[in-house]
């Protein structure tokens, strides 16, 4: 499966530079983020590849200077039987990202939800708003520098 993928990106995008891994039977491509709808695009709509559910998007905080997050995008082909990992670097200078929800609806929620805890956001996405937080926190908790015990006073707590 891995030969037919890189050949339908190379052969349908040759300008886009794929890095490829793999790791206990698990295939998983990097892209430029610039190039993140069209290589799902490809991905779903390519009848050798048919990957057509969205399982999730989640995000990874490297907590570096350069591209400090990665946004990860789990896909199956039913098709193939086949379970793909996407992924696409985000600097936090631009925290941003072309959302996928055009490609699959799926998405949507997760992007939200990667919005919410680590505060990347997703360029085009037809309804980006907080799903957790209240939308006037200030802060994304699942990023490396939010203290694990919470900021003192950033949230009201319930009365008892």
């Amino acid at each position: 499966m891995k030969e037919i993928i890189l050949n339908q990106l190379s052969a349908n995008l040759p300008d886009v530079n794929v890095v490829v891994s793999e790791f206990s039977d698990e295939l998983t491509i990097q892209v430029h983020k610039k190039d993140i709808v069209d290589v799902c695009k490809l991905l779903k709509n390519d009848e050798k590849l048919k990957f057509i559910i969205c399982e999730d998007v989640t995000a990874i905080d490297w907590a570096r200077k350069q591209n400090r997050f990665t946004v990860v995008y789990h896909i199956f082909s039913l098709k193939n039987k086949f379970r793909l990992v996407v992924k696409a670097d985000v600097d936090e200078s631009e925290c941003k990202i072309d959302t996928v929800s055009s490609v699959w609806r799926a998405a949507n929620w997760h992007e939200r939800e990667v919005y919410d805890m680590y505060g990347i956001k997703f360029n085009q996405h037809p309804d980006l708003r907080r799903m957790y937080m209240p939308e006037e926190f200030d802060y994304h908790p699942l990023r490396k520098d939010f203290p694990v015990i919470g900021i003192e006073g950033s949230l009201p707590l319930p009365k008892k």
